[in-house]
């Protein structure tokens, strides 16, 4: 009898493809714990609360970004000259984050707030899904990388707000990322923060944020190669790389529509000691808010982990710590980056003692059991499927039951809307944040005294503003002076108590947060 040739079974191989690509499918079709992640940061801030996803309109200055973006849409235009207010009309003022402007815009002519904030709530579920990740790739604890985000989170919610900021949070640690990926094994990869610069930079002035990493980078790596010579070739190699980085990123960052100017006027705007003495956000933080609290404990132990860092010779993360520690000690708007770039330095060092913790305690150990619970959780974070798509699709068609903002939250909105035909188009006094409503209500028929735009008004504009605010002793001279129809300022301010006792003004409207004042003509 002679001997066949072994043939393979073809049903086998089919059966075999069909497995495969059944698991392909599953990859897509089973959410990861990434993904319950990121359902779970949109839930809890935005799904639980009251104020629902009112939080992230909380600040007025989404409007007049929404109606800057609609005029560059309509003139095909990047804006160059003040279009919103009658104290500085036709005065040079840089749309320095025109870019997210036009995406809010668009946003807004699709769907209106609901589409604003709802875009707002991804890129912030999305910032801690990175966070989170970037943190686990690094080589943290699973269940110390958890904690560790949550409490970051917590910290970045004080600037939680439907603004291009939120760019910036997620193009950092996509960058912090990038450079790590860099560090540890060279790649053309490393070069695309050069274009990730340009876009960045169209998008929002925190793009300055990379330059402070590629500083510390190269100065870092220059010291570390100084004070130990058996590094000193491979730091300083790394050294003049990030410097050869930086000088491009620098370069590809002039593109924008202003050019070098807009670096100059950042830079001034983040010098101005005005606008520190007046925009709460660039003022320290108040250590009382529950987000602030945990920001403080990230600070703690931040601290200790840069010392950690100092002793043993490892410049570049003790001075990321440090310098971006006194960045948010100086103002409350820093504290999100502060998280970004300490959360993971943070991380990586607790699960050191945690693993020495753990081969003294032995695997039967509560220790040993919940580290072999991280190790099994740690692929769940790994890959991404279809599942955070389809919860933002069912957001999307969702109804008003999940209370989504038809308009902006504490404004005088209904006293607003109420007296329309006397405000619409008059020379209105009113505090930065209700003329920030203003614009977004009435434009391009009403013009302001200020808005939220700190930078362009500055001291010229900005002492008359405060002094009227505060019932100065040259209020009424400064009403005269700009010829005001209207004055709507808080209830409670000096302004409002002189007013009512003035036989020159008469109360229009009020309630227990505004009141409308009119002259007596």
């Amino acid at each position: 009898m002679s001997s066949q040739p072994e043939v393979l079974n073809p049903v086998g191989v089919g059966s075999a493809k069909r497995v495969m690509v059944a698991a392909g499918w599953r990859r897509f079709v089973v959410p990861s714990l990434s993904d319950l992640v990121f359902i779970f940061l949109i839930v809890w801030p935005f799904m639980v609360n009251d104020a629902g996803w009112n939080v992230l309109l909380n600040d007025g200055d989404t409007g007049w970004h929404i109606r800057v973006g609609e005029s560059i849409l309509a003139t095909g235009a990047v804006t160059v000259t003040d279009p919103f207010s009658f104290s500085k009309p036709g005065a040079p003022w840089y749309a320095w984050e025109w870019l997210s402007d036009v995406a809010m815009a668009g946003l807004h002519g699709w769907g209106g707030l609901k589409a604003v904030t709802l875009a707002a709530g991804v890129m912030i579920a999305l910032f801690g899904v990175l966070l989170l990740r970037y943190m686990l790739w690094r080589g943290a604890n699973t269940l110390i990388a958890l904690l560790v985000t949550l409490l970051a989170f917590g910290a970045a919610s004080v600037h939680f707000l439907a603004r291009p900021h939120l760019f910036t949070m997620v193009l950092s640690v996509i960058a912090l990322w990038m450079l790590e990926a860099g560090h540890r094994k060279p790649s053309w990869k490393l070069w695309l923060l050069v274009p990730l610069t340009v876009l960045w930079t169209n998008l929002h002035g925190g793009f300055l944020v990379l330059f402070v990493a590629l500083g510390g980078l190269v100065v870092g790596r220059f010291l570390e190669g100084w004070i130990d010579p058996k590094l000193r070739s491979a730091r300083w190699v790394e050294a003049r790389r990030y410097s050869v980085l930086g000088v491009l990123c620098a370069a590809s960052s002039v593109v924008n529509p202003y050019g070098i100017e807009l670096h100059r006027h950042i830079v001034a705007y983040l010098r101005s000691d005005w606008i520190k003495s007046v925009v709460a956000e660039f003022q320290s933080p108040s250590f009382r808010a529950e987000n602030v609290l945990q920001f403080e404990i990230m600070l703690l132990v931040g601290l200790m982990v840069a010392g950690w860092f100092l002793s043993r010779k490892r410049l570049v993360e003790a001075f990321w710590i440090l310098a971006w520690a006194h960045f948010a000690l100086s103002s409350a708007r820093h504290i999100p980056i502060f998280v970004i770039f300490a959360g993971p330095l943070v991380a990586l060092e607790l699960t050191r003692p945690w693993r020495k913790w753990n081969e003294r305690a032995g695997p039967k150990s509560v220790v040993g059991i919940l580290n072999q619970l991280s190790e099994d959780l740690k692929p769940g974070f790994g890959r991404t499927s279809l599942w955070p798509l389809a919860f933002v699709v069912f957001l999307v068609l969702s109804g008003p039951w999940l209370k989504w903002p038809t308009d902006f939250p504490e404004k005088p909105v209904a006293m607003i809307h109420r007296n329309e035909n006397r405000i619409r188009g008059a020379r209105v006094f009113a505090d930065d944040e209700w003329g920030d409503y203003l614009i977004y209500a009435f434009y391009p028929e009403q013009r302001v005294f200020v808005d939220g735009r700190s930078d362009f008004y500055g001291p010229e504009v900005g002492d008359k503003y405060l002094a009227l605010l505060n019932g100065g002793p040259k209020w009424k001279s400064i009403l005269a002076e700009y010829d005001f129809d209207l004055v709507l300022v808080p209830a409670k301010t000096p302004l409002a108590s002189l007013l009512r006792q003035s036989p020159d003004w008469a109360l229009v409207d009020s309630n227990d947060k505004a009141v409308l004042f009119a002259p007596r003509r």
